[in-house]
C-alpha cells in the first residue's frame, strides 16, 4: 500500500504534581486553546479539552507521525513552561510524571467528548483518584497503587 492511513482517537488524562488544586480559573480557561494549539502543531486535532484545578482531560486524534510518549512530553512541557510565565503564583509548577492514555473507538468519540466537557459536574461527586482507578479497571490495566500517584 503506497499510503499510510490511521485514525487514532485518544483520551489523555494527567494531573498536577501531587494532585494539588493549583490551577486557577483564568489559567484553566487559557490552557484549553493552548493545548489545542500544541496538538494542532503536531497534526493531532483536539476534539475536547477540560482543565480542572488539579487535572486535565484531552480527547484528540493522534497523528501517525509522532510517538504517543513524545507528543505527551511536548504537551506537558510546553504547558508547564507557559503556566510558569502566566503569574508569579506558578514559579514551581509541575505536572505529575505519569499520565493515562486510553484509546477511544470511533463510535465512542461523542460520548467521551461529552464526558470530558462535563468534568466540573462529574467531580462534584467523584474524586480524581476514583475516576482514574475506574479508567484503569475499565481498560483492564494492571497497576500498583504505590506508583500511580506521585
Amino acid at each position: 500500500m503506497p499510503q499510510s492511513l490511521a485514525q487514532l482517537y485518544m483520551h489523555l488524562i494527567f494531573s498536577t504534581k501531587n494532585r494539588e488544586p493549583v490551577l486557577d480559573a483564568d489559567v484553566r480557561r487559557l490552557l484549553k486553546p493552548y493545548f489545542s494549539g500544541i496538538l494542532r502543531n503536531y497534526q493531532s486535532p483536539c476534539l475536547a479539552v477540560e482543565c480542572l484545578a488539579d487535572h486535565i482531560h484531552i480527547l484528540y486524534v493522534h497523528s501517525k507521525n509522532i510517538a504517543p510518549c513524545d507528543l505527551i512530553e511536548e504537551i506537558k512541557t510546553g504547558a508547564s513552561k507557559w503556566i510558569k510565565r502566566q503569574s508569579d503564583a506558578y514559579p514551581a509548577f509541575h505536572w505529575q510524571r505519569g499520565y493515562g492514555l486510553f484509546s477511544v473507538s470511533a463510535t465512542r468519540v461523542q460520548p467521551v467528548a461529552r464526558y470530558i466537557r462535563r468534568q466540573e459536574i462529574h467531580h462534584q461527586k467523584t474524586s480524581f483518584q476514583d475516576e482514574f482507578r475506574r479508567f484503569l479497571a475499565e481498560y483492564g490495566i494492571a497497576y500498583d497503587e504505590r506508583y500511580v500517584w506521585d
